[in-house]
């Protein structure tokens, strides 16, 4: 008679499910700047956070790209326990673009370099020797973001837009299973934001893109591909789940503490404040 198989008590991780937060939250100096958030992100999801100032959302994203730790609850990145696992590991697995990242490039670094550099995870090329496939892979990210033509530029040449869609081919390039847009449409021009708007609906479409969590303050610079949403509120979760479901007028009138209208048209929303009634005017 064979032995019974025992069972493990400990599930297979989904290999589909890319974030998997679980009462994380995240406090410095005794203040709290993100959570308790429960949240899951699986393979073909693309999700936007939106949230005023001081939300948190920033707070977020450092977690989700394994750049802090959670004070509390459990992260669970790519399938890996956040504090359980070798960051460097995980993070070459995480396309980011962010202000910050931006900050730290150098002004005369070759738009190719700094692409194809990402597959160091460095910024500015010194030694590396990179194979032809790499340039290629350069080029076609490169491509894929409308910026191929600035392929031989410096960095500090760019404008705001082209840097925005420079960063976000450098986060393509190692082929990320997850990757953090934070705020790419800050500063950008209505013709520089619609453009990139443009692309990232296309990138959103591409069944072979990788799952994507986007940062906003907007509502005007969600893609029409994106198929989630969350929103915060000094460090709370407000709400979250399908697009089509929780980003309302309610929803955003509760998050950004106003009354705010929302309409939306061919997949694009656009939010506004409610106007007040008129003043009467005072007779003399």
């Amino acid at each position: 008679m064979s032995e019974p198989v025992a069972s493990s008590s400990a599930a297979a991780p989904d290999q589909d499910l890319l974030i998997d937060f679980s009462g994380v939250r995240l406090v410095r100096d005794g203040r709290t700047l993100v959570g308790p958030v429960d949240w899951r992100v699986e393979l073909d999801e693309r999700w936007v956070v939106l949230g005023p100032n001081g939300a948190g959302k920033t707070s977020l994203m450092r977690l989700a790209a394994a750049q802090v730790f959670p004070s509390a609850g459990e992260a669970h990145i790519l399938g890996e326990v956040l504090g359980k696992t070798v960051v460097q590991d995980l993070t070459a697995r995480i396309g980011v673009s962010t202000a910050a990242l931006a900050a730290r490039i150098p002004e005369d670094e070759l738009v190719t370099d700094l692409v194809v550099s990402a597959g160091y995870a460095v910024l500015g090329r010194w030694r590396e020797r990179y194979d032809e496939v790499d340039i290629s892979r350069a080029v076609d990210v490169l491509e894929s973001m409308g910026a191929e033509h600035l392929a031989n530029r410096r960095f500090g040449t760019l404008s705001e837009g082209e840097r925005k869609r420079v960063l976000i081919a450098r986060a393509l390039m190692t082929d990320p299973e997850l990757m953090l847009l934070d705020e790419p449409a800050a500063g950008l021009d209505l013709g520089g934001r619609e453009e990139l708007v443009a692309r990232l609906d296309v990138l959103a479409h591409d069944p072979d893109a990788p799952a994507t969590v986007l940062v906003t303050h907007h509502v005007e610079e969600i893609p029409p591909g994106f198929t989630h949403a969350m929103m915060l509120k000094e460090g709370a979760v407000v709400t979250q789940g399908l697009i089509s479901d929780v980003l309302t007028a309610e929803a955003l009138s509760e998050t950004f503490s106003q009354r705010i209208l929302l309409e939306e048209a061919d997949g694009r929303y656009f939010a506004r404040r409610a106007s007040r009634p008129g003043r009467r005017r005072l007779q003399a």
